[in-house]
């Protein structure tokens, strides 16, 4: 194998993942986030102690209710409504248990002062919009216009567990639910690249290497550095989201493997 291409590909795999995990979904809109925890701030509002009572009481509900309520607050959902983007993320995370649908999510679009609560279909009767629109005129707003967003968010999230509390749901099974900031299951959401160590890196980009190598003596230069690329783009999509995900993983696979190993 030669040394500068594997240096040049190494480079450029970790260039994509950089400039693709920073850069918006491909279609210019904002990118939707991974789902690791029941709080999300990307703007940094909160405190850890804070997003650690959230994260707990959300836990402890998960647990006891079996639905589960999540809360995103990120600067700004442009070009989007907060609408359009809570459908969005709805879609992508998955928020509550198959075949209940019982998941909500409060999103907070901070710099916009936008604010939304998307509803599983579960309880839709319950949390429906009118309930939804007064929790957030009439409970979270106020605490926002003084500046005091984590009173708000908290307010807010008391407010929707009253409502989903006198739901009637399906009980969780024995043992669900999940430590406090341990993540949601069943999410459905991408895999974070910032979970990746070093060893798995570089073992994905050997893997990379070897297979192409492979595919490319069994199918020939063409079809199997194509076959490379289809796949790291699956991965890219997997890790970052959006178009450039793909096409940037893509781009990577076909690299690694017309560079790559001859055998």
């Amino acid at each position: 194998m030669n040394l500068l291409a594997v240096r040049l590909a190494a480079l450029l795999l970790c260039l994509w993942a950089v400039l693709a995990g920073a850069a918006p979904a491909g279609d210019g809109l904002v990118a939707i986030p991974p789902l690791t925890a029941r709080v999300t701030d990307l703007t940094g509002t909160l405190s850890a102690g804070e997003k650690a009572g959230l994260e707990q009481r959300l836990a402890e509900f998960e647990a006891r209710k079996g639905a589960q309520v999540v809360v995103l607050m990120l600067p700004t959902t442009q070009p989007e409504t907060v609408e359009q983007f809570g459908i969005r993320l709805f879609d992508v995370w998955k928020v509550g248990r198959k075949g209940v649908d019982d998941g909500v999510m409060l999103i907070v679009a901070k710099n916009d002062r936008r604010l939304r609560i998307e509803v599983g279909y579960g309880l839709e009767g319950a949390l429906n919009d009118a309930t939804a629109k007064r929790i957030v005129s009439d409970v979270i707003t106020p605490l926002f216009k003084t500046g005091d967003f984590h009173g708000g968010i908290a307010a807010g999230v008391d407010a929707i567990l009253k409502v989903v509390e006198g739901e009637a749901l399906p009980p969780p099974p024995a043992g669900a639910g999940l430590p406090a900031a341990a993540g949601i299951e069943d999410s459905g959401g991408f895999l974070s690249l910032s979970d990746m160590s070093e060893t798995m890196f570089y073992g994905l980009l050997l893997a990379i290497v070897i297979g192409g190598a492979i595919l490319r003596f069994v199918l020939g230069n063409f079809l199997g550095s194509t076959l490379v690329g289809a796949v790291t783009g699956g991965i890219g999509w997997l890790f970052i989201g959006g178009l450039s995900g793909i096409i940037g993983g893509f781009l990577v696979g076909l690299f690694l493997a017309l560079f790559g190993l001859d055998m």
